[in-house]
């Protein structure tokens, strides 16, 4: 894949974050019993997930792992990112459910609820973005 506009990476940061805040808000929801914790936490990602997730997305882009100077699409660095992104994104709502619940074994039990439901998804989110050519100039094809 060559030429990644920041397009690109803002559409794939709105993206995840939708999918990635429903999830947040059920796990949350399900977890502390109580649905407006889960949205309080759900809404509060939103904002630091964004942040997080698009600077992950050009720390990646920057990460110039080619072979004869094309960019490796590949399974294996999606799997790669997705296990950076995790660590970030668990961090975050550990953090963000401790304090917004008050609970710290409900922030743990979130958090590694999420490890499971948010890799999954993420991977599958990585592999369609991979199919989609929006915001590319050209795509090379091995």
């Amino acid at each position: 894949m060559a030429d990644v506009s920041y397009k690109r990476h803002i559409a794939k940061t709105i993206t995840w974050r939708l999918v990635g805040t429903l999830d947040t808000i059920l796990l949350s929801w399900i977890i502390t019993g109580d649905p407006l914790a889960g949205i309080k936490i759900g809404l509060a990602e939103v904002t630091t997930k964004s942040v997080l997730y698009y600077l992950h997305e050009r720390v990646w882009y920057k990460i110039n792992l080619s072979k004869d100077g094309i960019l490796l699409e590949s399974r294996k660095r999606h799997i790669a990112k997705t296990i950076t992104w995790r660590f970030i994104g668990t961090l975050d709502t550990m953090t963000l459910a401790w304090i917004i619940s008050g609970n710290p074994l409900a922030a743990l039990q979130i958090g590694f609820a999420e490890v499971i439901t948010k890799m999954i998804l993420y991977y599958l989110h990585e592999r369609v973005w991979y199919k989609v050519n929006f915001g590319l100039t050209k795509r090379k094809r091995n």
